[in-house]
């Protein structure tokens, strides 16, 4: 339990810490600047969270129940506290396909998230290296290495990283027809889901900036391994899900994705 509550008391203290900067920089920047601090912040806040969980399950991994319920409160605590926030190259990339940013200004928020991952490697290692519970020291003295995150082939890790970028970007997309007070719960009950699903996997990741500050620097595969199972699994789910609901499943039906979601349609529904 000591290393339970070492790690609970880490995952606090990086919150606070991102939350801190958010407040202190929303007064502070305004526009694009904000923007960006926002991205960088919450990345940070993402990637070290999802460092210290990773190393509780492997050092010393606690019940699954209890596994599954941090991962689903913290997740509660990221889509709160990220405001506008993405923290995912993919969806910047997305804005550019709609039209909504620019191909600049995406870059820039891309270069914010994979910077920010980058930092929050050494930020982990850093509170490793206090030894503040005994998985943390034993870290430390493997060098702080990690290793083969896969635990199937890559074909089907890749597979699995699809699928959960497409469950996650189909909850995404339809989540504003939940009530507002239970949006949050519903796309954090998603995300434990995947990772009860698909964590044997490839580790349930399927966020490209994420995997590249949890799994690129493990052994076991080349990099290009890696950007396949955790950048293209991930891309491709993403992209499928959007062609699925907003131009397959409307040429079905015979109306387009915009006539769906006009006002009046979506009266005609509740009717």
């Amino acid at each position: 339990m000591t290393d339970l509550w070492a790690s609970v008391a880490v995952l606090c203290a990086a919150v606070l810490l991102c939350e801190t900067l958010r407040r202190a920089g929303a007064r502070v920047l305004a526009g694009a600047g904000w923007l960006y601090l926002l991205e960088a912040v919450s990345t940070f806040q993402l990637c070290c969270c999802t460092h210290e969980l990773k190393l509780l399950g492997e050092m010393a991994p606690p019940e699954p129940a209890l596994g599954l319920t941090l991962t689903y409160m913290m997740t509660v605590v990221h889509v709160l506290t990220f405001r506008e926030a993405t923290c995912n190259p993919a969806a910047a990339l997305e804005k550019v396909c709609r039209g909504t940013s620019s191909l600049k200004a995406a870059a820039r928020v891309v270069a914010c998230q994979f910077g920010a991952a980058f930092a929050a490697r050494f930020f982990a290692r850093s509170v490793w290296s206090l030894g503040l519970s005994d998985s943390h020291v034993r870290h430390q003295k493997f060098g702080f290495r990690c290793f083969d995150p896969l635990g199937g082939t890559l074909l089907e890790a890749a597979g699995a990283e699809l699928a959960c970028a497409f469950a996650f970007q189909a909850v995404v997309m339809h989540a504003h027809r939940v009530d507002e007070k239970l949006r949050v719960h519903v796309i954090a009950g998603v995300v434990t889901a995947a990772v009860y699903a698909a964590g044997n996997l490839s580790g349930a990741v399927f966020n490209p900036v994420l995997a590249f500050s949890l799994q690129f620097p493990c052994s076991g595969h080349s990099y290009l391994e890696y950007c396949f199972v955790y950048w293209l699994g991930p891309a491709l789910g993403m992209a499928s899900c959007i062609l699925l609901f907003e131009k397959i499943l409307p040429f079905l039906s015979g109306r387009n994705a915009a006539e769906a979601d006009r006002p009046e349609v979506r009266k005609q529904k509740m009717q």
